[in-house]
């Protein structure tokens, strides 16, 4: 029987992390080097990218984490991520679909444009990555963790948010209820391959700018039952989890870390 060590070991392992020096990108791609993995950061901000990826290699030395530039509206740009991961790397273990762009609105002031981009960054990206790194996944039995939100199964309260500058659009929960379906229809159709497929939905972990409006914090933190907003490090368990054999016999899941917002 393997030790928990062993079974939440990561050591000789590839991950490819989208979004992974933004805010809980961080923290996602830390967990990954923690636990021995060799991981690439991509993004479009390749300056944001190559900073953290110099960042985590100091602090871990025994890996080696890359920085690679990669636009996820772009179907060459991925296809190129792809190639160069498989050029530098040999395979990929585990693919993290985080990244995320958009602008918020209200469904009163959302254009057709910005609905088309919230989908296309937020659902379809994911679609065109995993299509593109599948063979990568396939040869390694590699392993699929998709970032969602708990907006992807709850709606926003319309009570906490003050006008459209903090109100949460309509097509980013209805994106990320697309995403954590998509999982679930990953989960079974890629088992043949011994590829795992799980969900991740965070709760409310406001960005920092956000964080300055303190009456806004105070309404966000009254929703839930830990009567406080998330904080990044707080991902990590679950990362950990879903990304290493201690999760070996889930697949499909959608696993939920918002304080337990969605109780009542």
């Amino acid at each position: 029987m393997k030790s928990l060590n062993e079974l939440f070991s990561l050591q000789n392992k590839t991950a490819l992390v989208t979004g992974g020096a933004g805010y809980l990108g961080t923290a996602i791609s830390e967990t990954l080097a923690e636990l021995g993995a060799n991981v690439i950061i991509a993004s479009r901000n390749q300056e944001k990218n190559s900073q953290k990826s110099l960042e985590l290699n100091e602090k871990y030395p025994g890996i080696k984490v890359t920085a690679i530039e990669l636009d996820l509206l772009d179907q060459e740009s991925i296809s190129e991520c792809v190639k160069k991961v498989d050029a530098l790397y040999g395979g990929l273990d585990i693919l993290i679909n985080n990244a995320w762009s958009g602008n918020k609105n209200s469904f009163e002031s959302i254009s057709d444009e910005d609905w088309l981009y919230d989908i296309e960054m937020s659902l379809t990206s994911v679609f065109r990555l995993i299509k593109a790194a599948l063979p990568l996944l396939k040869r390694n039995k590699g392993v699929i963790l998709n970032i969602s939100s708990m907006y992807g199964h709850v709606a926003p309260d319309y009570r906490i948010y003050d006008g459209v500058k903090l109100t949460n659009p309509p097509s980013y929960g209805a994106a990320k209820a697309g995403v954590i379906q998509f999982t679930k229809y990953l989960a079974s159709f890629l088992s043949p391959n011994d590829i795992r497929v799980n969900c991740l939905s965070p709760g409310a972990f406001p960005h920092e700018a956000t964080q300055e409006n303190i009456e806004f914090m105070e309404k966000l933190a009254a929703k839930c039952p830990l009567n406080r907003i998330g904080r990044p490090e707080e991902l990590k368990g679950a990362v950990a989890l879903l990304c290493s054999d201690a999760s070996s016999y889930m697949t499909g899941q959608n696993i939920c870390v918002d304080g337990g917002w969605a109780i009542w």
